[in-house]
């Protein structure tokens, strides 16, 4: 009970304003959900203001083309989430009549809707006694009561759980969940928590035998594989270009990006002209061929390092395909190279 009184009257003082916070629609917590997985809400935010705004009801998320659904994401990464959740608004609109399941069980059954996010929902939306359980409440757990269970381990979330349980009002999940997850958030964070203003100070376990530092444990090391991605920046008499869609399964799905030569290494310009030269991207004859960036961008995803070169193409009469610059700006693209599209 200690613990509960002292973490509401934080929440209720230090508690971040924020639009989903104001509403038990499970459309917007749903949406706020989805968006906030392995995003900061300060990133999130401005997505789910747009979204809101483009797609009032899950009916209008569902009625529109993946393409727009995508673009507007465009910058937030991690796009499975973004195709989910447009299957999944096609779903509740044809199969569910647009009305979300009211429960953590049938939740769960959404594509792209794992056990926090069914947890969040049924709890902010339905008031369901279910607890989350998401890096934050790891991380405020296991300082306080000093767990040393491996948070990598299939099992470590179950005894997270039950615990978060035990703590939660059964009467008032959604204050509890809210609370603890914004204290993970603002003040228990990963790196050098203030603990000289916590108003846990006297009662956290971890505080008081110097072990901040060191939980949550967490044993997992994500292995990190490096790419090397050379695009083809083609310009024709018409200063048109091609695009193409990434089809294939793995970063990106159905994303456009240029014609793509990825590479063992990085390379420099012979190498790559030689490539250009043996692909079919194009049948016309090339005047010219420069790098737009002598060395590589990095693009860092969870578990790729993208080495980026961008080159720039010029080749004599018309493009087969070939779009404006107008045209381009309208597809859906990984954020680097919407970057370098508004650079340019």
């Amino acid at each position: 009970m200690i613990f509960y009184n002292s973490l509401i009257k934080w929440y209720l003082e230090n508690k971040r304003d924020l639009p989903w916070r104001k509403t038990t629609n499970p459309y917007h917590i749903w949406l706020s959900e989805i968006m906030l997985q392995q995003t900061r809400v300060a990133q999130g935010l401005p997505y789910f203001l747009s979204f809101v705004e483009a797609f009032p009801t899950v009916f209008d998320l569902a009625k529109a083309e993946e393409e727009q659904v995508l673009k507007l994401w465009q910058g937030l990464g991690y796009y499975s989430r973004a195709r989910n959740l447009h299957k999944t608004a096609q779903y509740i609109a044809t199969e569910l009549n647009g009305v979300f399941p009211d429960n953590y069980k049938d939740l769960l059954q959404l594509k792209g809707v794992g056990d926090y996010t069914a947890a969040a929902i049924a709890s902010f939306s339905y008031n369901e006694a279910v607890p989350v359980v998401d890096g934050n409440v790891f991380r405020v757990l296991s300082r306080y009561f000093d767990m040393d269970t491996d948070i990598a381990q299939a099992t470590a979330k179950k005894e997270f759980a039950a615990l978060a349980f035990e703590l939660m009002p059964k009467d008032n999940p959604a204050i509890f969940n809210q609370a603890i997850m914004e204290f993970g958030a603002l003040q228990c964070v990963p790196k050098n928590p203030d603990c000289a203003v916590c108003v846990f100070n006297e009662s956290c376990a971890a505080l008081q035998k110097k072990k901040v530092e060191l939980l949550p444990v967490k044993s997992k090391k994500v292995k990190v594989r490096n790419r090397y991605f050379n695009y083809i920046m083609v310009s024709d008499a018409d200063e048109k270009t091609l695009v193409q869609k990434r089809t294939a399964k793995g970063i990106w799905y159905n994303l456009y990006e240029f014609p793509l030569i990825e590479t063992l290494q990085e390379e420099d310009f012979e190498f790559v002209s030689n490539a250009v030269a043996t692909n079919s991207f194009f049948a016309n004859p090339v005047i010219s061929m420069q790098a737009c960036n002598e060395k590589s961008i990095v693009h860092k995803l969870s578990h790729q390092h993208l080495h980026i070169k961008f080159w720039k193409l010029n080749v004599k009469g018309e493009l087969v395909n070939g779009i404006t610059k107008e045209e381009l700006k309208q597809y859906p693209f990984p954020i680097v190279i919407h970057n370098f599209i508004e650079s340019e």
